[in-house]
């Protein structure tokens, strides 16, 4: 606990010394076309062989569009994280981190600001859910305990795995300065979330799993596993493959879904994405394998 709480306080400190501006300063009216947006390598077709067929220019729209298909769904995805830590901003068993709280939902708050102007500004939709996945196949009758465990844990995974794709695009000269200015602002404060997720993530395991019988830890590996594997879909968004022209979508990402090299993507990032929760003893190497 002791541990818990200085994270916590060092955090806050930092939050408050890198505060950002809600408001979007220094970015052009518009963006020019075709440009890298994405890089080539996160593309969700990368390496299969519809991307083969692709010329340079279509790979850079279809880039454009994977962009705001990756910024929609974080726009969701930390809508619904935005409610669940209001919900326990001062729960009784979290007023150790209550303060830490306060700062990562107000830094989840411009975030969103950030994805959403680039979303309307530049391509004038933001995609719709697709999946409720920070809610899937909770139990009603879970006890607060468990709720909140699940809560954090899937923050943790869906912050751990938007993590991989921004160290990459903040570093990529290839993309435009936009983009590499959304995903380096993103990391920089997501590298503070991610190691209170990780500590709280470990905490709240360690307090509660000894007393939850074989069916909630088995429950809970399930769901998580579950929730992974949602997330995951999600990057392959036949919208997107629509809008940037491309045949069949449906049935492309379907397609893409079970391609070996999309396959062999896919398992590249899930091992780190789950190594904090192998290394809290959560979920086994088995398992997230």
């Amino acid at each position: 606990m002791d541990q818990l709480l200085e994270t916590s306080r060092r955090l806050s400190d930092l939050s408050a010394r890198h505060q950002r501006p809600i408001p979007v300063s220094g970015w052009p009216d518009k963006v020019e076309r075709p440009r890298w947006f994405t890089s080539p390598q996160l593309i969700s077709l990368y390496g299969t062989a519809t991307w083969d067929s692709l010329d340079e220019i279509a790979r850079q729209e279809l880039s454009f569009w994977e962009a705001v298909s990756f910024y929609s769904l974080n726009i969701h995805g930390e809508r619904l994280l935005m409610a669940g830590l209001a919900q326990r901003l001062y729960r009784p068993g979290l007023d150790v981190v209550s303060e830490y709280l306060h700062h990562f939902l107000a830094e989840e708050n411009t975030h969103s600001v950030w994805f959403a102007t680039f979303c309307r500004q530049y391509a004038g939709k933001i995609y719709p859910e697709r999946t409720v996945a920070f809610g899937a196949d909770e139990r009603a009758d879970d006890p607060a305990d468990v709720a909140d465990f699940l809560f954090f844990a899937r923050v943790l995974m869906f912050e751990e795995l938007v993590n991989r794709y921004n160290v990459t695009m903040a570093n990529d000269d290839l993309l435009h300065p936009v983009a590499r200015r959304i995903n380096a602002d993103h990391y920089a404060d997501e590298s503070r979330h991610l190691v209170f997720g990780r500590r709280l993530v470990a905490h709240l395991w360690r307090e509660h799993c000894a007393a939850w019988p074989a069916d909630t830890i088995a429950h809970v590996r399930g769901h998580l596993t579950n929730y992974l594997s949602s997330m995951w879909r999600e990057y392959y968004n036949p919208a997107a493959y629509l809008d940037a022209g491309l045949p069949e979508p449906w049935a492309l990402a379907r397609a893409t879904w079970s391609d070996p090299v999309a396959v062999a993507h896919r398992a590249r990032h899930t091992g780190p994405v789950l190594q904090p929760f192998v290394d809290a003893g959560v979920l086994d190497a088995v398992t997230a394998g």
